[in-house]
């Protein structure tokens, strides 16, 4: 691998708009991240990532980016702490199996639950979500089995690709378990982070992360994830959810294009 100051900076970009998206729409940013990784550097002429080592990088870097999103968030009562207890224990076990698995998985396989999970979540984002707002913060009830069950599944498929899955939780949280939307990014924010413990630490421990771009990708993460978290609390929650749906749709195409073509 090639660690030219010109690479460097490349992977710099890469995480810090891909960290600011994810702070401002409530994602740890790997459903942006992963395919600029994967093409963007080959595009350039530089080293191109293999899916796994592309995977690993997104792990360690998603579980500082989300870091810096929830430090964002931490006033305001958008922390539903019943919420991230239940989804978060489950998504950790989860995530580590799955990082953990993938080890034992083809690069096309990697590649083809990522598109898997980028279609569901794009299909889920584009149903309508109605009068999910009008609830007050304090009085927001959920099936606490129901969102378990789901940050599990959520978790083993997140863990493969090196994601912590919220690219996939926030239309669960939104469709299904019906959380306010400033809820749901925060909350999401917190559950991915702890998600991202389970999936990095299996990464870890079969040798799949690459420290040095992973390095650069944290620095990004670090600035720009606040500064998008920052941005978000201004936007209508409205124009968050359709900036997320495009860029999941976008995504699910480009990776079925890649792996059908």
């Amino acid at each position: 691998m090639d660690y030219s100051i010109y690479f460097l900076a490349v992977i710099f970009l890469i995480g810090f708009v891909g960290s600011f998206v994810s702070g401002m729409v409530g994602i740890g940013g790997s459903i942006i991240k992963y395919p600029m990784l994967l093409y963007i550097p080959a595009l350039l002429g530089l080293s191109a990532f293999t899916a796994h080592e592309v995977a690993g990088i997104s792990a360690v870097q998603v579980l500082f980016a989300t870091i810096g999103g929830v430090w964002a968030y931490r006033k305001g009562g958008y922390l539903n702490k019943k919420l991230i207890l239940y989804m978060g224990i489950s998504i950790l076990i989860g995530s580590f199996i799955g990082g953990f698995g993938s080890k034992f998985m083809t690069d096309g396989g990697v590649n083809l639950v990522y598109g898997i999970l980028a279609t569901i979540a794009a299909i889920m984002m584009f149903i309508p979500k109605k009068n999910i707002d009008d609830v007050p913060m304090d009085q927001v009830t959920f099936n606490k089995w129901l969102a378990a069950s789901f940050a599990f599944l959520v978790g083993i498929g997140a863990g493969i690709v090196g994601a912590a899955g919220a690219f996939i939780l926030v239309p669960i949280m939104l469709l299904v378990l019906k959380i306010p939307t400033r809820m749901t990014i925060a909350s999401s924010l917190a559950i991915t982070f702890i998600s991202s413990i389970g999936s990095t630490a299996g990464k870890v421990f079969t040798g799949q992360v690459l420290f040095i771009p992973a390095v650069v990708m944290i620095v990004a993460s670090l600035i720009a994830s606040p500064l998008g978290a920052n941005f978000g609390k201004k936007v209508n929650t409205k124009i968050l959810q359709i900036i997320l749906a495009l860029l999941i749709l976008g995504t699910a195409i480009k990776i079925w294009i890649e792996l059908l073509g």
